[in-house]
């Protein structure tokens, strides 16, 4: 059986959320002011979303997120089953969890404005809306969990598909999207098209529903209520590792079952984009992008656990582990702190010290002791066995 904590999972938690620190890095404002480094441009690219089809390693960042909720839970069930909780008592718990996700998700995006910013797309809120029909299906038997996947992806994929693609005579702008904009889809393909969308459609109807500053037309992103039902199945991809984690089977072949895993779910994700059938959009979390982004986390969580778990080389992952055993409040530190820890950085230390290689890297520095800041505090945390849950 494996241990009730397993640190490679809080490794690749910590990854995940250093990468959403490394915001503060501002590597594009680097790159614009070093235009003929191709490195710059290269981190750049990997710091920010795609416009729309196809993705960066910052498109893997609340995938990944989602994959721990599912990939912890067993070991969660396990610990409280045998503490002495009842079933009910766990799926209240679960239900009222799911609850505080979303409010803390409407809770952070509404930082800076004159009233409650209802939105729904936010990686917290996200989770919470699937966050108790995940617990319901961890309660069921493996095969039930594949099964509600592949409901969840053929049905959201159908639904798509059926609703009306713009037609000649759309209001592109009416809509957010420049009418020329280079990342619209043709064919079959424009059934996912930025904001004429199934998705965007409900929310014209469903946010409006809530006290606005203004009535909502589009999200500028393109992102969507909706997206928590195929977020839904990447939480029940990592349901489904975290099972398996959870056998008695030995450790080389829970490493070749993930393995496996991330390659189908990688090709058979491209492969649904390339045939035309379903694009590979992270902004509207596609199926085909539930399947590409879920088998590029089970290859993940097979590294960490071959390196970490199984040969015990844990001593590199301690940094990571820090972040990762407090995911919550490291999330809330990186939406709240950073403009602050700047402006501090600022005030005690002077603008010159980040500008010792010239203006140009001055974010770069600047952001890398941000981050440092940050993780000191969550540090402190660690040691004091200080971790936020919900």
């Amino acid at each position: 059986m494996a241990p009730d904590r397993l640190a490679s999972l809080d490794a690749y938690r910590g990854i995940v959320m250093l990468l959403l620190f490394g915001e503060a890095l501002r590597t594009c404002d680097v790159a614009a002011a070093v235009p003929s480094s191709a490195l710059w441009a290269f981190f750049c690219h990997h710091q920010t979303h795609v416009e729309w089809v196809g993705a960066s390693l910052h498109d893997l960042i609340q995938p990944s997120f989602s994959f721990l909720v599912g990939a912890a839970l067993p070991f969660s069930i396990a610990a409280r089953t045998a503490a002495g909780q009842s079933r009910g008592r766990m799926i209240a718990h679960a239900f009222w969890r799911a609850a505080v996700l979303v409010a803390l998700g409407i809770w952070l995006r509404s930082g800076g404005r004159p009233q409650t910013y209802f939105t729904f797309e936010d990686t917290l809120s996200q989770i919470g809306l699937g966050y108790g029909f995940l617990f319901l299906l961890a309660l069921r038997p493996v095969r039930d969990q594949w099964l509600a996947l592949a409901a969840i992806l053929a049905g959201y994929w159908a639904a798509f598909a059926l609703y009306p693609a713009p037609g000649t005579g759309f209001d592109w702008a009416a809509a957010g999207v420049d009418p020329g904009w280079p990342h619209r889809l043709d064919g079959f393909a424009a059934h996912w098209n930025k904001n004429s969308n199934l998705a965007w459609a409900f929310d014209l109807w469903f946010l409006n529903l809530f006290p606005r500053e203004r009535p909502f037309a589009f999200n500028g992103g393109g992102y969507a209520t909706l997206s928590f039902i195929p977020t839904l199945g990447t939480m029940i991809l990592g349901l489904i590792c975290g099972e398996l984690l959870r056998r008695d089977r030995g450790p080389s072949a829970r490493v070749r079952w993930l393995a496996v895993a991330g390659v189908v779910g990688l090709a058979s994700g491209w492969l649904l984009g390339a045939l035309g059938i379903c694009p590979v959009v992270k902004r509207i979390w596609t199926p085909s992008f539930t399947l590409w982004s879920g088998g590029a986390c089970f290859l993940i969580v097979a590294a960490l656990y071959e390196v970490i778990d199984v040969r015990g080389w844990r001593r590199w992952a301690f940094p990571l582990v820090v972040v990762g055993m407090n995911s919550i409040a490291a999330y809330c530190m990186t939406e709240l702190w950073p403009r602050f820890i700047e402006g501090s950085l600022d005030t005690h230390l002077g603008h010159g010290l980040f500008r010792m290689f010239g203006d140009a890297y001055a974010p770069f520095l600047q952001g890398a002791a941000v981050m440092l800041v940050l993780w000191l505090i969550l540090f402190w945390m660690y040691r004091r066995r200080i971790f936020l849950r919900v």
